[in-house]
């Protein structure tokens, strides 16, 4: 065991404090990782004022980390020290059910091990990226490409494949049209990936605040969804939605905007349910359905897209202590569009 420093939080209402926390020695196929930088995702958030469910205090989130290898187990081959590598939002899986065996780990059937918040192999509580170092299975770490910097990248590990997985599955692409619900860190990802991908991408959003950034990023049309009119002027328009927000909105209203046969995925988490109405899918035999992040096969193919597309998070860089201001602004909406903590600063 070897104590490393972090940033937690004891409970719903807490702010967060410097702690000290142990990371577990090395097993045969474990690599150890310096973190260089931890990206803020809203399921932080969620999590840390238990908005989810019960939460295991004193609590580390963080799982958009990117850092270098500092050691490496005895029998590791994917990795070796030095190398630039990346660690999303789980960290371990059962590796032997129908899921796993597909390359498919978000979905195993026993359960993945979360970065944080979570339990893993050996009985002990998981704790995430704002931190120091993290120890992590060969099998659950990926591989940096060269050019994407580092502070850019760990976004990626969370919101670029939150969003990169879905646009692939549902085969986002030339003569597709999709919307993107929302331009925060999710939302500026998957409208920068769809473009990449060669779809004609349209952004809904509250206000018309972001259309310049929106368009700057690869969108064709950009409608405020507060204003009535735009919800009849693009009925059945959209091949596929995808809902990036985690605040409860009118699910049947964004419905109305597919066509034929056209998929709302929602990638955001409200903690509050969302009503569908039935009529809103069967009369166009239209679809409602939910992605979550992608396999570790997925996450390393979205990186290498990321790569060769030369996509990368707009982010801001905090240090450790802007945490809890970082959460009000991400609350707020007063970020464009990714914090990125610095780990050097805990």
């Amino acid at each position: 065991m070897v104590n490393v420093k972090a940033r937690a939080v004891d409970g719903p209402d807490k702010s967060f404090r410097a702690a000290e926390i142990k990371r577990r020695d090395l097993d045969s196929q474990d690599v150890l990782i310096e973190i260089k930088y931890a990206g803020i995702c809203h399921s932080d958030i969620h999590t840390a004022h238990g908005d989810w469910g019960p939460v295991n205090y004193p609590l580390v989130p963080g799982h958009e980390i990117a850092g270098i290898v500092t050691e490496a187990g005895p029998n590791v081959t994917k990795y070796k020290v030095g190398d630039r590598v990346g660690v999303g939002c789980m960290v371990d899986s059962c590796g032997e059910c129908e899921n796993c065996r597909k390359g498919e780990e978000q979905y195993c059937l026993k359960g993945n091990v979360p970065t944080y918040a979570g339990v893993d192999k050996y009985g002990e509580p998981t704790q995430g990226g704002y931190s120091t170092h993290i120890v992590v299975t060969e099998d659950f770490v990926v591989k940096i490409p060269d050019n994407i910097e580092l502070d850019a990248a760990a976004p990626l590990l969370c919101a670029g494949i939150t969003t990169y997985s879905p646009l692939h599955h549902w085969n986002a692409g030339p003569g597709k049209k999709v919307a993107v619900v929302g331009m925060g860190g999710l939302g500026h990802m998957a409208v920068k990936i769809a473009h990449a991908m060669g779809a004609e991408v349209s952004v809904l959003s509250r206000t018309l605040n972001k259309k310049e950034d929106g368009l700057q990023f690869g969108a064709e049309g950009y409608y405020a969804t507060s204003e009535p009119e735009t919800f009849e002027k693009l009925a059945g328009t959209f091949d596929l939605i995808i809902n990036t927000v985690s605040a409860s909105i009118d699910i049947n209203e964004y419905l109305s905007l597919l066509t034929l046969e056209g998929t709302l995925v929602n990638v955001g988490a409200p903690a509050e349910p969302l009503p569908v109405n039935v009529f809103s899918l069967i009369g166009h035999r239209r679809s409602f359905a939910g992605s979550m992040i992608g396999g570790i096969r997925e996450t390393q193919e979205m990186l290498d897209f990321c790569a060769e597309h030369q996509i990368a998070p707009n982010i801001e860089i905090i240090d450790a202590d802007q945490i809890d201001e970082a959460y009000e602004r991400v609350l707020a909406s007063d970020v464009k569009y990714r914090f990125v903590i610095d780990t050097s600063t805990i």
